[in-house]
């Protein structure tokens, strides 16, 4: 399945969710459920939005975009953790409406019947689409899959709690739970909008990533080529990575460029979806103590290993 596959399931299952915790919610008129089937609401509108951010990251580079589109998908990330923020505000409402009035709940059984089938259908697709992220490196389907198993787990909470109801006598547990749920997704709406915004800020990229480029270039390095200056990014599933290769001035260009070919291959196969940039630099002679001072001064550059001599 490709990407945008899984996103035109993650679309389908919010419909049918839709229709089956609002059945729950009318049936029992807990504000609760009501919070639960506001928040299905929300994952449609990001899951279509997704779609479309999607779509277009996946187009290729034109006139007006050099680079290409695959940013986009951050908006998806930030759209969906805006709405996220908008669905806990509405929910925390409702819910000291009814704290403030306590009504009581009509046909838990059904309802809650309801609410724990949309939960099986949501934790599926979830955990594909989680599976999908990570080989697909997705951020807008990380962001669909995170969000729909959070839903998840705040219904199991909502209905846990909508069964104490009974037993207690206490009606002021639903629109507590209520205000729970929403405090919750508050706080996943923050890690997809922080994501958002790092990657539109060029966050660098993991750790786990540069360690694997500076252990390549550490094997790469030789007495007469070094490297330095490495600067990493990532725009969605696109991973850029440029530095600056030093060779002897001696060498002719096609030998210096067949090894610069050598060394982005390389690159390329350490970390999936890798574009690297290498710009050549012959080698001259200079004064002693310049050398070191030269190289990694630019604000944002990482310095690489060499290999000893």
């Amino acid at each position: 399945m490709s990407v945008t596959a899984y996103l035109k399931l993650s679309i389908a299952a919010a419909i049918a969710t839709i229709a089956l915790k609002t059945g729950a919610w009318w049936l029992t008129d807990s504000v609760g459920l009501l919070s639960d089937a506001m928040e299905s609401f929300v994952n449609l509108a990001a899951a279509v939005f997704a779609l479309a951010m999607v779509t277009i990251a996946r187009a290729p580079a034109d006139l007006d975009h050099h680079f290409g589109h695959s940013k986009a998908e951050y908006f998806s990330s930030g759209f969906e953790g805006l709405l996220i923020f908008g669905a806990s505000l509405a929910i925390i409402w409702a819910a000291v409406q009814r704290l403030i009035t306590p009504q009581p709940l009509g046909d838990l059984g059904l309802g809650v019947t309801l609410s724990l089938l949309s939960s099986v259908i949501n934790g599926v697709v979830a955990w594909l689409l989680l599976r999908a992220a990570r080989s697909y490196d997705s951020i807008a389907l990380e962001a669909d899959g995170r969000h729909l198993m959070t839903d998840v787990w705040t219904s199991v909470g909502v209905v846990l709690g909508l069964l104490l109801v009974p037993v207690t006598g206490a009606l002021w547990l639903d629109p507590l739970l209520a205000i729970a749920v929403a405090l919750n997704i508050a706080r996943e709406a923050w890690s997809l909008m922080r994501r958002s915004i790092d990657g539109l800020m060029d966050r660098a990229l993991s750790d786990e990533d540069q360690a694997r480029i500076q252990a390549a270039l550490a094997t790469l390095a030789t007495p007469e080529v070094r490297f330095d200056d490495m600067r990493t990014r990532r725009a969605g599933g696109a991973k850029f990575c440029q530095l600056h290769m030093h060779v002897p001035g001696a060498w002719r260009l096609d030998a210096a460029a067949r090894r610069r070919e050598d060394v982005e291959r390389a690159l390329m196969q350490c970390v999936r979806g890798l574009k690297v940039t290498i710009e050549l630099l012959p080698t001259h002679v200079e004064p002693l103590g310049q050398q070191g001072e030269r190289q990694g001064t630019e604000p944002g550059a990482r310095p690489v290993p060499q290999q000893k001599g």
